[in-house]
């Protein structure tokens, strides 16, 4: 059952001095809550730790009263098990968020409580508080929580993440009995007490002793101490109301504290103390509680189950006394006197439910018919008499269900050789008491009806060989109470409602006319109650599984699509995720016609999925039909594009100067090429030099389409299209793994050590020269295990081998067929060869740039 679940904050963004995020951790009239820093930023995020994994079904916020968030988002994480237990590591998957309003109307004096109904697994919940409501309050643009509180089920085994509450067959039989209580204690049950209005507003001691109440009473329930539990009842209702009254002093006593009104605040501790014992003694609450025994009641010592305070009684003022409610009349637990006729029964009692003719007799005498009952149940009594209806008629349960035994009998030893009138007679008669059986509140009157249906459909019908029609108006007349009976409060009555419902579906008198698929799929009303509404669609998805749509079954997906179609317009949720249930179970088992299922259904645009409801149901589909949903398109193109851009933009902006220097519009800079074998190559060209001919080959002009760098020739290195290769592709140059710069890998160590935005984590290493993370730097050091760099050769930043000097080394290295292998772009290169004849003429041209040595 879910109950309230601790936690304890361990993560904060920011936070107000004097209402800091631990304030979160604990509930009180007292709490002052969590205020977000002056003029942060936002959004703004808070996290907090479950005490263990859990499963979460509810997340209530108590927002401020006027520094309101316009929304908050609600995030459940969970560590992987390889992992050590943190908020750092945890994954967090969005539940979703909730808007909050902005207050106005209620002059920013109240406060907003939100309760969101969640299902999820996780130990870490994040709350994602976005900005501020305006308002002549908020002067900082702050915002507020002034409680959490997380409500859900310790996982302690894998069954506790199924929904299979009724595997105890002695707690389930003892759930049976309190299905028609108030306080029902069903597996989804939430306690009010675990509700955040109740600490919030309670004194933290009249809550501790309302709870050990509560579980006396539940526990009485159970034990069919009935008296003892409506004591127990009585006093948890005077607890609240004198819980409240407390916390409301307390806050009282607060504020004469900050205001330095300390005659006041001793006024008002006085004046809780005094009540707070008046009220124990009036309750007798160490007898309640169990830790006295009745005879003792007169001298109470309520000290052992409070906190530990000094003496309530030392302040007393005899001219303060505090008013005391009226003193309370003692219940009146004498016998009953005895009564002559046997009372109406209001418990369900469990009997066994003949399954043959014989017993259940007619004897005793009920009560007499009234008029009004003899008229309506005419056709009964026509057929098996009037003491026998009576006894159906009564308000014995016993004798209702002999009646309907009675009846059974009669009509399973009925002769063959009688007419057809009177055998329609019967049956007309008998269904009647099974109506009127199947709404009964008696568990095992409803059986003995359901029994005698049975009956009637599968074997009385066949023996005396009634037509189609008599079926068809049989169950007609039955299926609408087995529809109400399918929506009862108790458990066990919808379950054998809905399981006789299928059963009687698959009758081998009652399949072929279809119609209890034909009543089932009718489409139900908007203003059908969530229950009743659920029960329904429970139901034609039991049929569905049951008969199929294979064949005269009565079940199409046209009439199964046009019932879900009006379901899932329906205002209650739980009818809603039924309805979608079969549609989806509906579009994976029937591949052939899958169109016609989504022609019911509204097109599929982009208006429709922003229908929560719908998007899921159509990236459903499109899971279905292996095809990526239309969401994770959307969002991967998305993606694409912005990390597209930001690659675009990054390289335009570095490699500007380049194509400045590349035209001869500015002079080299050091910074954006630095290495001694390429220093020539960055002056490209010299206006001072005559223009030659266009057609000069090996013109220091003609420098189109070709890589400065590696020298590769390709006509699709336009202005953007080299951008796109310095950035990816080029195998002399890397990309700077701290500030994603495109430098040469030649030049990689210098860029580390002086120009890099992180230079100041890397030192050098006086042996290999290489660039080492500080954090690195003394181990690197120690083991004395790098390979030294040589004066007369290259030392490469990727394998750290020494290799060739000069330019033309560096090529062969980062570039070569037996070259560095750390390199990853050096295979790419390898595999675009320059055109046949080719290559020495681009290397002429280059070599000519700025090279004249080599010439």
């Amino acid at each position: 059952m879910p109950r309230k679940l601790p936690f304890r904050v361990v993560h904060v963004s920011g936070q107000d001095d004097g209402y800091k995020a631990i304030e979160l951790n604990t509930h009180s009239p007292l709490t002052r809550g969590w205020q977000a820093s002056k003029f942060c930023l936002y959004p703004q995020e808070l996290v907090v730790q479950l005490d263990a994994r859990s499963r979460l079904r509810k997340i209530q916020i108590l927002s401020h009263q006027f520094l309101v968030a316009t929304k908050i988002e609600f995030y459940v994480g969970e560590v992987p098990e390889d992992l050590v237990l943190s908020a750092d590591n945890a994954k967090y998957t969005r539940l979703g968020y909730v808007s909050l309003s902005d207050n106005e109307k209620t002059a920013f004096k109240s406060r907003e409580l939100k309760s969101v109904h969640v299902d999820a697994i996780g130990q870490y919940l994040k709350l994602v508080v976005h900005k501020n409501h305006v308002n002549k309050h908020n002067l900082y643009n702050q915002v507020g929580v002034i409680a959490v509180n997380v409500i859900g089920d310790v996982i302690t085994r894998p069954t506790d993440l199924t929904d299979d509450y009724y595997s105890d067959p002695i707690l389930a039989k003892k759930l049976e009995y309190m299905d028609n209580d108030e306080n029902q204690i069903r597996p989804d049950y939430i306690s009010p007490l675990d509700d955040l209005a109740f600490d919030m507003y309670q004194d933290p001691e009249i809550a501790n002793i309302i709870r050990k109440l509560e579980k006396k009473k539940q526990d009485a329930v159970l034990r069919e101490r009935f008296d003892n539990a409506k004591k127990l009842k009585t006093a948890i209702l005077d607890l609240q109301k004198v819980g409240e009254k407390l916390g409301k002093y307390d806050v009282e006593k607060r504020q004469a504290i900050e205001n330095e009104d300390y005659d006041t605040a001793k006024l008002k501790k006085v004046q809780m103390e005094e009540y707070r014992l008046q009220i124990y003694r009036d309750l007798r609450l160490g007898e309640l509680l169990g830790t006295m025994p009745s005879s003792e009641q007169q001298h109470v010592d309520l000290e052992p189950i409070r906190d530990p305070t000094p003496s309530r009684l030392s302040h007393l003022s005899p001219r303060t006394p505090p008013r005391s409610p009226p003193p309370r009349t003692p219940y009146d637990e004498r016998p009953l006197p005895a009564i002559k006729k046997p009372p109406a029964v209001t418990e369900e009692e469990e009997q066994p439910v003949v399954e043959s003719g014989g017993g259940g007799g007619i004897t005793g005498e009920p009560e007499p018919m009234s008029e009004k009952d003899l008229r309506e149940a005419s056709a009964a009594v026509d057929v098996f008499g009037e003491p026998l209806v009576a006894k159906a008629y009564s308000k014995t349960w016993s004798y209702r269900e002999d009646a309907l035994l009675a009846v059974y009998k009669q009509m399973s030893e009925m002769s063959t050789s009688a007419s057809k009138d009177e055998v329609k007679s019967a049956l007309k008669g008998a269904v009647y008491l099974c109506k009127r059986a199947i709404r009964d509140k008696v568990y095992a009157v409803f059986k003995a009806g359901l029994h005698l249906l049975k009956m009637l459909l599968t074997e009385y019908i066949p023996k005396h060989r009634l037509g189609k029609s008599d079926i068809v108006h049989t169950v007609e007349l039955v299926i609408t109470e087995l529809f109400n009976k399918a929506a009862d409060t108790a458990a066990r009555n919808r379950d054998d409602a809905k399981n006789f419902t299928r059963e009687m579906a698959n009758f081998p008198e009652v399949r072929p006319t279809n119609v209890v698929p034909h009543e089932s799929l009718k489409p139900i009303k908007m203003t059908l109650a969530p229950r009743p509404g659920q029960s329904r669609v429970e139901i034609v998805e039991m049929l569905y599984k049951s008969l199929g749509i294979k064949g005269n079954t009565g079940m199409t997906i046209d009439n199964i699509m046009n019932f879900c179609v009006v379901a899932l317009g329906h205002t209650a949720g739980e009818v809603r995720d039924v309805s979608e249930r079969i549609i989806r179970t509906l579009y994976k088992e029937n591949p052939g016609d899958r169109q016609t299922i989504k022609d019911h259904l509204p097109p599929d645009d982009e208006r429709t999925r922003k229908n929560t409801m719908y998007r899921q149901l159509f990236e459903y589909f499109d899971k279905v039909d292996g095809k990526p949903s239309k969401s994770d398109v959307k969002r991967q193109k998305a993606e694409e594009e912005s990390r597209k851009q930001e690659e675009i933009e990054a390289l335009q902006n570095q490699l500007q100067q380049l194509r400045s220097m590349a035209a001869g519009k500015q002079p080299v800079d050091e910074n954006v090429l630095k290495t001694e074998s390429k220093k020539p190559t960055k002056k490209v060209l010299n206006k001072s030099k005559p223009k030659p001919k266009e057609d000069d080959d090996t013109s220091v002009y003609n420098m189109d389409h070709i890589c400065i760098f590696c020298e590769e020739h390709n006509p699709s290195f336009t202005e953007d299209g080299l951008d796109l290769h310095y950035w990816k592709h080029c195998p002399m140059l890397k990309r700077c793994t701290n500030c994603k710069q495109v430098v040469e890998i030649a030049s990689y160590t210098d860029h580390l050590l002086t120009e890099c935005e992180a230079k100041g984590n890397y030192a050098k290493c006086p042996q290999c020269s290489e660039a080492i993370p500080k954090s690195e730097y003394a181990q690197h050091i120690a083991d004395k295990s790098c390979k030294a760099s040589e004066p007369d050769k290259n030392h490469c930043p990727l394998c750290h081998q020494n290799i060739s000097a000069g330019e033309d080394g560096w090529k062969k290295h980062l570039m070569g067929k037996d070259g560095c292998k750390q390199n990853p772009r050096r295979l790419l290169a390898l595999n675009k060869q320059p055109p046949q004849g080719q290559s020495k003429g681009r290397a002429g041209t280059k070599g000519g740039v700025g090279r004249g040595k080599k010439r």
